[in-house]
């Protein structure tokens, strides 16, 4: 991500803006130390977070899930 100062900042706020939009965003630093991130308005945040039943509809679990290969796990323990 690219680091400019607020003195580069100040004198291309508009291409920096439009950068950021598009879908480059950077820092704004003060002595080197930096202060603010800018980026578009709508960019995701972090690592996006999985949402239980995002496959719904998609996949279908057989009704006997629960003992499928259970014949095989028996006569694999002797039971």
């Amino acid at each position: 991500m690219r680091t400019v100062s607020i003195r580069e900042a100040k004198a291309h706020l508009s291409r920096l803006i439009e950068q950021a939009v598009d879908g480059e965003p950077f820092v704004i630093a003060k002595a080197g130390k930096p202060l603010v991130k800018v980026s578009r308005l709508d960019a995701p945040v972090g690592p996006q977070v999985r949402r239980l039943g995002f496959l719904a509809g998609e996949i279908s679990v057989p009704r006997d899930f629960d003992r499928m290969g259970s014949e095989e796990i028996e006569g694999a323990f002797g039971v």
